[in-house]
């Protein structure tokens, strides 16, 4: 696809076919970092050669299925006149863009015909404001926790705080990443980026920063979820083995005197007809007295 001054080559799924276009294409490419671009685990890095700027990026997506945020890795080439992109087809907004440029040439005229930087800026740049979405489904999720936290079910909600709790991990790793990358780019000094795109990869990394902001400040609120979830467990474990032992204490003379009474012994009022009468009578009032004596403790 091309503009006035610059050609986007958006290449999805890569292949050794589309690695040896690209070194057709252009010779000078550095054949580690056509290498990489067909690893799938390469980390975050900024890589700058004479004629070109190469970069390995990360970014989350959602996977419903696992309900956990995953890392997209995307690939720039940078040079003078051309931007190269490399994926898997999981970033919505690349795709989006890419087909809107493919129906829309004002679109492709705005975006391929400021430079190959200014290009570069804008496919970054909605690359991360896709973040925020996710943030706003964390923030979304953690409220309806704060809003559920003393009325759920214990094992419901340790579930729910688990989940989220990775999927929060995973989101803070993948975003604290790429704010050196970012803070590379906005220092960055190379005769493919134009000198007036500092303020704009600045404003990238002012995002960047308040998303890391965000997932940080959910990290916290989710591990005091998780202590508040842990002492509502125990309070309530405390609570039933109160009252286990409570029963227990209670049981303890009624079975004393049930097991001295089923002795095969002479024992006093043993031979009286109400005998049977008596005792369930005394077992009755001996549990009546314990348990005023324990709400008197205010242990009931």
């Amino acid at each position: 696809m091309s503009g006035k001054r610059t050609t986007w080559i958006n290449i999805v799924h890569p292949t050794p076919h589309d690695v040896e276009a690209l070194r057709r294409i252009y010779p000078y490419i550095h054949p580690l970092n056509l290498e990489d671009i067909l690893s799938t685990n390469e980390r975050p890095k900024l890589d700058t050669q004479d004629d070109y700027v190469f970069l390995v990026m990360h970014f989350p997506i959602w996977d419903a299925r696992l309900q956990l945020s995953r890392q997209s890795e995307i690939e720039f080439f940078i040079g003078r006149g051309y931007v190269v992109t490399i994926h898997e087809a999981n970033l919505e907004p690349l795709e989006d863009l890419y087909d809107r440029c493919l129906i829309d040439k004002k679109a492709t005229g705005k975006f391929l015909d400021g430079g190959a930087s200014h290009a570069f800026y804008v496919i970054l740049d909605m690359l991360v404001d896709q973040i925020f979405p996710l943030l706003t489904r964390v923030d979304s999720s953690i409220r309806h926790l704060e809003e559920t936290v003393f009325s759920s079910d214990a094992r419901n909600l340790i579930r729910q705080i688990a989940v989220l709790r990775r999927d929060i991990i995973a989101l803070r790793r993948i975003i604290r990443q790429q704010i050196p990358i970012i803070q590379q780019l906005e220092r960055l000094t190379h005769p493919v980026i134009q000198e007036e795109m500092e303020d704009y990869f600045g404003d990238i990394l002012d995002h960047i920063y308040r998303a890391r902001d965000m997932i940080d400040e959910d990290y916290e609120i989710i591990g005091g979820l998780s202590d508040t979830a842990d002492t509502l467990v125990s309070h309530r474990i405390n609570e039933v083995i109160r009252l286990l032992t409570i029963f227990s204490v209670i049981m303890l003379p009624l079975t004393l005197v049930s097991s001295l009474y089923g002795m095969n012994v002479h024992l006093p009022g043993a031979e009286d007809q109400n005998a049977f009468l008596w005792i369930i009578i005394s077992l009755f009032v001996i549990a009546g007295v314990m348990l005023a004596y324990f709400r008197h403790r205010k242990w009931l």
